[in-house]
């Protein structure tokens, strides 16, 4: 036999990691480049969630059916979720099962790039980090946003505070999204989400801030740094193109409606290692298995692009209603997430109105979801506190704090594109 070429994957992030271990599992000689210079580097110690209520198998039990190690890496469950409305009224979402698990992104050890890192080196994956490659020279491409469809940015903090998360509907606080706080082991995050672009960014974040202080007054915060991102959401006509495959957030394969995407990302490098190895078709296998909820969150993201807080709170009211008659705070949750046949037909009508077509993917049809526009709403002065946490953020950079986050305004379109990391 001839000596099989090997395979390489740009992007060391979920996606093309899971993909690496795969295939060097399998014998294959695999090669995975990043421009920056650890997996995880794009995150900086910030805490994600791993939603548990999408899908009727465990994520987890996915993760071990793949053949990918746990505990690897640090997750903390939760079955109580603060819901906090957008009258400031909190309830708690409550399920017998797992309703969130949180992980940390970043190079630290107990992160989940770095515990799929490990299974990657483990297996004999070979990974080049501050390596640039280019899209044409590579079978898999795990490469994260090349555009900003929504931005998210956090602090984290010292805390004293027991574990807890918070999840907030909020349009003012957070324009189209929501705002949350999580605090693991001593250490918070309070974060916002943007669906529309804003001046002045950072009020939004400086108000979320003093909204949880002032309704979780024993925070005892003291900031350590803050972080952010963006997310890229697209639609492919392709998912496999020239003998590519595109991965995670490189194919538009994540949550439209709130940006849930780690199993997407982990899944979606299954599928194509699997494809490489002869054991399935990715293009089909993304179409069955991811594409029916992609499309349902693309109907779900058109609705909440047209509702404020009137209809928040309608939607916290539901849930709440739902749970008691149920038992069970993530069954309707997970009803809104999951493919409907309504959902369908709307994704077809409203799909041409809602992306843009996008020239430079290379022939596979992307059509991307743009930035939106600020609303009349969005334009407010920040109250006294929002102003007192801003200066105390000053205090504490001057003092060491770091931001993480670049806004894309004050990028190059160059800078950007060398951004692009994993997903």
């Amino acid at each position: 036999m001839g000596e099989e070429a090997a395979i390489h994957i740009m992007g060391a992030g979920l996606s093309g990691l899971a993909a690496a271990t795969l295939l060097a599992r399998a014998g294959k000689e695999v090669h995975v480049h990043d421009i920056r210079t650890d997996s995880g580097q794009r995150f900086d110690g910030d805490f994600q969630a791993l939603e548990n209520w999408s899908m009727d198998v465990d994520f987890f039990d996915q993760l071990a059916e793949w053949g990918f190690d746990a505990s690897e890496f640090k997750a903390t469950e939760f079955d109580v979720v603060d819901l906090i409305h957008p009258d400031d009224t909190i309830t708690q979402a409550v399920t017998p099962g797992v309703a969130y698990r949180i992980v940390e992104r970043g190079t630290s050890e107990h992160t989940i790039d770095q515990g799929f890192k490990r299974q990657a080196l483990a297996a004999g994956a070979q990974i080049h980090y501050k390596s640039r490659v280019k899209e044409e020279d590579c079978t898999i491409i795990a490469c994260g946003p090349k555009g900003t469809s929504a931005v998210a940015y956090g602090e984290i903090f010292h805390t004293d505070h027991p574990n807890h998360i918070g999840f907030q509907l909020n349009d003012k606080l957070a324009p189209g999204s929501y705002s949350y706080l999580i605090i693991i082991d001593g250490i918070g995050l309070i974060c916002t989400c943007l669906w529309r672009k804003q001046k002045k960014s950072d009020r939004f974040l400086n108000e979320t801030i003093a909204w949880y202080e002032a309704h979780y007054p024993n925070l005892n915060r003291k900031p350590i740094k803050r972080v952010g991102g963006k997310g890229d959401f697209t639609i492919n006509r392709n998912y496999k193109q020239d003998g590519r495959y595109y991965v995670g957030e490189s194919g538009g394969l994540q949550d439209f409606m709130w940006g849930f995407g780690m199993r997407m990302a982990v899944w979606s490098g299954v599928l194509a290692a699997n494809d490489i190895l002869g054991k399935g078709d990715y293009e089909a296998d993304v179409r069955k298995h991811l594409m029916p909820y992609v499309r349902t969150s693309v109907a779900n993201r058109w609705l909440m692009n047209r509702v404020g807080d009137r209809t928040f709170k309608m939607m916290c009211k539901a849930w709440m209603r739902n749970q008691a008659k149920r038992g069970d705070g993530l069954i309707w949750i997970g009803n809104l997430f999951r493919p409907r046949w309504y959902k369908s037909i709307l994704y077809r009508i409203v799909s041409p109105f809602m992306l843009q077509s996008d020239p430079k993917a290379m022939g596979r049809g992307v059509r991307r979801m743009p930035f939106r526009k600020a609303l009349k709403r969005d334009a407010w002065v920040q109250s006294e506190a929002a102003a007192a946490i801003g200066k105390e953020w000053d205090a504490a950079r001057r003092k060491g704090g770091a931001t993480s986050f670049t806004d894309d305004a004050e990028t190059t379109n160059d800078e950007q594109s060398e951004q692009a990391i994993s997903s």
